[in-house]
């Protein structure tokens, strides 16, 4: 839902959380046209290797949890280590400079279900040196 609101500037409500998609899309950013090639992975569970494949194809990553799933949180430094590891390994050039990526806390807005403090989301970010945000 994330990536279509992105996309389409619109809530889509009929949205199917399952499906991985590649969405492409172009935007003006700071005056420079940047086309966008978006792979959603919908958070399915997968074999070890589908997971690197997906990671060694991207240049950017948001790393995104859901605030009323704990599981989704527990997550997030796994994929973290792993964007970080596959993309300094010796196969991708060595010692590149790390992709861009951001943790995302998603669903702020259900705040009776909430199973992960700000707090927690902060922190994790905080040990990781990434950027962090919560949204709805």
């Amino acid at each position: 839902a994330l990536t279509v609101r992105f996309i389409t500037r619109r809530f889509i409500g009929d949205y199917d959380p399952t499906l991985e998609m590649i969405y492409r899309h172009v935007a003006v950013i700071d005056g420079e046209v940047v086309h966008f090639e978006i792979l959603d992975t919908a958070g399915q569970e997968e074999d070890s290797l589908q997971i690197e494949e997906k990671i060694k194809w991207g240049d950017g990553f948001a790393v995104v949890y859901s605030v009323t799933d704990r599981c989704s949180f527990d997550e997030v430094m796994r994929l973290c280590f792993l964007i970080s590891h596959l993309h300094g390994s010796p196969r991708r050039g060595g010692g590149a400079e790390q992709p861009p990526v951001v943790v995302v806390g998603n669903k702020k807005d259900l705040q009776f279900d909430r199973m992960v403090s700000t707090e927690d989301g902060q922190n994790l970010c905080r040990a990781l040196k990434l950027p962090f945000f919560e949204i709805s």
